[in-house]
């Protein structure tokens, strides 16, 4: 049995309220004005996404005697580009040097792409704690700085006394851009909204669900905890009806109080889920970006 011996989580005590950015900035762009409800987490000044993958490993193996093979990190916002990040994180863990160490990025599906292969690793007996973390930055006034938020998640992999254990998982690869940030650029450069969800979300996400429930004999009505993440708020329910997964599945996504933490934050979520879950009960994760990601989970 191969899944989850533990989870832990950092969100930022820092906030911003949307409604004092949309006061601030509404006479030059007034459309933002319908995104003014609930606030971001924000880090700060001494926190990156680095630091809060401390905090959240710190928190994932307290109290845990746990014999690591592997150290994994994802995020798209790493502070160094030529300096593995995920070694810094097991140095400040004060981990064994004959430790994997890998960093995994370049897309928001990266948390859940590296989860996957975290645990085929795990399987093959390694304790592994994967990590992700993302600290984005955003233009002043425009729809990102409201939207998008700072977190970090974390999870002990491995096999045996498991909290967790992964049922299936499902892949597509899928050169789909709802967005995109160059080498040189600070900030990621978003396509229309209509045009993600028609012919992103909508066509994508149903064939990688399809993918997974032909995998197993979990029925989609069977699902107790849906984890997926979207900024536009009626797309979860309405790929959930389509799929026959229950309206009451539906997990928050958390937007309101702390944003969307892109790379981390389908793994913030299935913390979220995990501290809520009974014994016995499925989880499904949904990760997203040029492409799709489907994990299933059931609690022990």
């Amino acid at each position: 049995m191969t899944g989850i011996m533990a989870y832990g989580g950092y969100v930022p005590r820092l906030r911003l309220s949307r409604k004092a950015v949309v006061e601030a900035n509404s006479w030059f762009n007034p459309g933002i004005a319908r995104l003014a409800k609930g606030e971001r987490a924000i880090c700060n000044w001494d926190e990156d996404a680095l630091t809060m993958a401390v905090e959240a490993a710190r928190d994932c193996l307290a109290g845990m005697d746990a014999d690591l093979g592997a150290v994994h990190l994802a995020s798209t916002t790493l502070p160094f580009e030529d300096r593995q990040n995920s070694g810094i994180l097991a140095n400040a863990l004060n981990l064994n040097e004959a430790i994997q160490t890998i960093d995994v990025t370049a897309s928001q599906r990266a948390g859940t792409s590296g989860l996957i292969a975290a645990l085929e690793k795990a399987g093959q007996g390694a304790q592994t704690l994967y990590v992700a973390s993302e600290a984005r930055q955003a233009k002043a006034s425009g729809t990102q700085e409201l939207m998008i938020g700072d977190g970090a998640a974390a999870l002990l992999l491995g096999s045996g006394s498991v909290i967790a254990e992964l049922v299936a998982a499902h892949q597509i690869a899928v050169d789909f851009v709802d967005h995109y940030r160059g080498r040189h650029e600070a900030y990621d450069y978003a396509w229309e909204e209509r045009w993600i969800r028609d012919e992103g979300y909508l066509k994508i996400v149903p064939r990688a669900l399809q993918g997974l429930f032909a995998k197993t004999d979990v029925a989609p009505g069977a699902i107790d905890h849906f984890v997926m993440l979207s900024i536009m708020p009626a797309v979860p329910p309405r790929l959930a009806k389509a799929a026959g997964i229950p309206e009451a599945a539906l997990r928050d996504t958390l937007h309101g109080p702390m944003g969307e933490a892109g790379t981390a934050h389908a793994l913030v979520m299935l913390v979220d889920a995990l501290q809520d879950a009974g014994p016995g009960q499925t989880i499904l994760v949904v990760g997203w970006g040029q492409g799709c990601d489907v994990l299933l989970f059931r609690t022990t």
